[in-house]
């Protein structure tokens, strides 16, 4: 019997409602209840068990895994929590069932930026120890010198978030444009680091997330291909098993 029981956040995520992450936010906020009880963080569920959020009940009605890549403008703000952020990427978007986006852009950031319905997969991609790659272009207020490539391709201690950035690959495109390789994601980290080398931000692109590139217009997007999700399988391999979904390539807009 215990064999079938699951935790609620982990219910939440497979069903494709929202992360574990997210899940345990909206636990904590009194939002979710089991059998009309609210639950203390890390309750357990089993099959007959009815959970609601906000009072809907949730079920697992999905047929297939949605993964979507979206070019995310200037301006909103990468959450699912539509009754407090206007500008949300769920509203943006409009897609027809219930996503959510992989990780966050800063609301002053464009580019690349995926979503899904498929909770573990979130956590495959986000998680620090995997060195996941995301590929950025930064434009600064002033030309790029040696020593600011250098500085930051070695890494920079940021004192407000007591941590050494890891070494990452960094590339100087023009006077005031570089290319920059993360696989760590600290809060505002590219900001940060130019911040603390005297340069400040003016434009800041995702262009790539690991094999996954930017190929579609600002405020439209498209479902992955099967040979990207294919390669995106592999690179994740040494994780749990990734659910394997159809996929098309056709684009498509908000």
């Amino acid at each position: 019997m215990s064999e079938t029981l699951k935790r609620i956040n982990k219910y939440l995520s497979e069903v494709g409602y929202c992360s574990r992450r997210e899940a345990d936010k909206l636990i904590d906020a009194g939002r979710v209840t089991i059998n009309g009880v609210v639950p203390e963080m890390g309750t357990k569920i089993g099959p007959n068990d009815d959970v609601h959020v906000d009072g809907k009940l949730i079920k697992n009605t999905k047929d297939d895994f949605v993964y979507l890549a979206f070019n995310k403008p200037v301006g909103i703000v990468c959450t699912t929590d539509t009754r407090v952020e206007k500008d949300n990427i769920i509203d943006f978007i409009k897609y027809p069932k219930r996503i959510f986006p992989i990780g966050r852009l800063d609301k002053p950031s464009e580019g690349l930026i995926l979503l899904t319905d498929d909770g573990d997969i979130v956590n495959k991609i986000l998680r620090a120890s995997n060195n996941h790659e995301k590929e950025y272009i930064v434009t600064v207020d002033k030309p790029i010198s040696q020593t600011f490539i250098k500085r930051m391709s070695g890494g920079i201690y940021l004192k407000e978030l007591d941590r050494t950035t890891k070494k990452c690959d960094v590339n100087r495109i023009d006077s005031n444009t570089f290319s920059i390789i993360l696989t760590q994601g600290l809060n505002r980290q590219i900001r940060r680091m130019c911040e603390y080398l005297t340069y400040e931000v003016q434009t800041l692109k995702r262009v790539r997330i690991m094999n996954i590139s930017l190929d579609i217009p600002v405020g439209e997007y498209r479902e992955l291909t099967s040979e990207e999700f294919k390669e995106l399988s592999k690179l994740l391999e040494d994780s749990t098993k990734v659910y394997q979904s159809k996929l098309s390539s056709q684009k498509q807009k908000k």
